[in-house]
């Protein structure tokens, strides 16, 4: 029961219809998110309508039949979620992206399934050589047209030439827009692919063609990203003859990257950030750059880690996130190039179960990754082999009982015979880092264990059996939330899960929340019924977001 100690928000006159009364009232004309919904007082109770004729903030016509407004809340159809112009850039319905997870894992399949239907993804490029991920550019070409979508570009210290190669790749293919990942600052790869074809369109405008969507957790790196491309940079490009004069002198008017995704604490590459101080912070300082370089699109940011629930959504859209990128629980999804296995262990995390393991690819800077711990030894072992790269400065150095330990129980072969498989890798990728090895025990060492921690991320993908206690499962507590969320509805299982479907429902549902707070911002308290909303399958839901 209402009882109105201040003056109505306004009234509300019937159609056809008079307002229902109910907990299941207002949590159907909630979910009705096209729709605006009036809170009205009769006789006493609470009503809703979502039909009629309202009043704000007006005394009505005297002679009508009318009800005093307790609360509204306005229509908030998805596509008003996010930055429009974010959206209208990237040419999106949805303010939604599929962050890119490496080895693939988003799927061809998975980016096809974003752009098909209104939204965005980056194939997952890290980890994968450079033929594989030009098969996986010219497919989704191919597949897609004009559709957006976008790649991955992770940061490779160790082996710029690399970083390079996939560069020239993208730019060959025409791919225009890119995820930029584990970097801590900018390097001439990045950059190139930034500046080439920058250019002033026929109304005079500073067009950049390559996009750059930056995720990052760290404030100085933010820095780097909304600032111009290094001048050091680009005169080693222009002087390399790789851009022009032009590209080079427009490039000091475009930030590095548009649009920044803060990182909060997720899976794979993570600070462990909490979202509620990140991104505002990150915000702060988009506000700072614009000011400061009176870019002509401004900056935009977005919000990654942790968006596994309709609150979760609502929350980040609420504090002013452009968009929302999704990661660790897209790998649970059908489409996603993983294994069954993998998927199974994912859909029965809890937020506890996940913890920071050190990271293969930057295994000697002590960089982590937050890893799966349930139903996997990987974390522990890939923890003592740091531990003991850190304290030897060789194998042969390591006690004899820990070097059989490693070789019997992780390497399942003699450390010499691995080594010869990983000398052979790399022979193949980056001749340097063998010809370090062979004059520094210590690197030697490293390239093992690092093969190791790398080949534990694919025989989860491929699932291996005989490996299972050694998989590497990137994942995030956000992945127990998304759990906890689906317990009890058909996306419970697995089997059931479709990355289109999961990302409407947590928009649908981030849509449903904001009403709520809405509402009850207004001093309408609401029964925590009407506010819950379980995962629907997807033609329910386009029926509920079209009514």
């Amino acid at each position: 029961m209402i009882k109105l100690t201040h003056s109505p928000q306004g009234w509300w006159t019937p159609g056809e219809e008079l307002p229902a009364q109910g907990v299941d009232d207002i949590r159907k004309a909630l979910m009705r998110i096209s729709k605006p919904l009036y809170l009205v007082e009769m006789a006493g109770q609470t009503a809703v309508a979502t039909t009629g004729s309202a009043l704000l903030g007006s005394q009505g016509d005297q002679g009508s039949t009318r009800y005093p407004i307790t609360a509204y809340a306005p229509a908030l159809p998805l596509e008003n979620l996010g930055d429009k112009d974010f959206k209208a850039r990237h040419q999106l319905k949805y303010p939604y992206i599929a962050g890119a997870m490496a080895n693939g894992i988003t799927s061809v399949e998975m980016v096809a399934a974003m752009a098909e239907n209104g939204m965005t993804g980056f194939f997952g490029a890290g980890g994968l050589s450079v033929p594989r991920v030009e098969a996986a550019m010219v497919a989704l070409k191919e597949r897609l047209g004009d559709l957006p979508f976008g790649s991955n570009l992770i940061h490779s210290p160790g082996d710029p030439a690399l970083e390079m190669a996939v560069v020239n790749l993208y730019l060959k293919h025409g791919i225009r827009c890119i995820s930029a990942a584990a970097f801590m600052g900018m390097t001439l790869a990045l950059v190139y692919y930034r500046v080439k074809g920058v250019h002033r369109d026929c109304a005079g405008n500073i067009t950049a063609p390559n996009q750059v969507i930056a995720k990052v957790s760290r404030i100085e790196v933010a820095r780097h990203f909304f600032s111009p491309p290094p001048d050091k940079l680009v005169t080693v490009l222009l002087e390399k003859g790789l851009i022009t004069g032009e590209e080079a002198k427009l490039s000091q008017y475009i930030p590095m990257a548009q649009d920044l995704t803060a990182e909060a604490d997720s899976g794979g590459h993570t600070d462990n950030r909490p979202a509620l101080a990140l991104l505002p912070t990150m915000i702060v300082l988009r506000d700072e750059f614009n000011e400061k370089h009176h870019y002509q699109i401004p900056l935009c940011v977005g919000l990654a880690g942790g968006i596994a629930t309709p609150q979760a959504t609502a929350a980040a859209f609420h504090m002013g996130a452009a968009y929302v990128l999704t990661g660790s629980i897209n790998q649970s999804c059908l489409e996603s190039d993983t294994s069954r296995e993998v998927k199974a262990l994912l859909a029965q995390a809890e937020q506890a179960d996940v913890a920071m393991a050190p990271a293969a690819d930057m295994f000697e800077l002590g960089a982590r990754v937050q890893v799966l711990r349930r139903g996997t030894l990987f974390p522990v072992r890939a923890e003592k082999l740091y531990r003991l790269y850190k304290d030897y400065e060789s194998f042969e150095a390591i006690p004899r009982r820990q070097q059989e330990e490693i070789e019997n129980r992780f390497l399942l072969t003699s450390f010499e015979e691995n080594w010869q498989q990983t000398r052979a890798f790399f022979l193949s990728r980056n001749i340097k880092e063998v010809e370090r090895a062979e004059q520094d025990p210590r690197h030697k060492m490293s390239l093992v264990f690092r093969s190791y921690l790398g080949l534990s991320s694919r025989w989860a993908t491929m699932g291996e059996a005989k490996r299972r206690m050694d998989y590497q499962i990137w994942c995030g507590p956000g992945m127990g939330a998304f759990n906890q969320w689906t317990k009890g509805s058909f996306l419970e299982q697995p089997e059931n899960r479709r990355v289109v479907n999961v990302a409407l429902n947590l928009l649908a549902g981030a849509a449903i929340c904001t009403r709520a707070g809405w509402l009850r911002s207004q001093g309408t308290p609401l029964d925590s019924r009407t506010e819950g909303f379980s995962p629907m399958a997807q033609e329910q839901l386009l029926e509920l977001i079209s009514m």
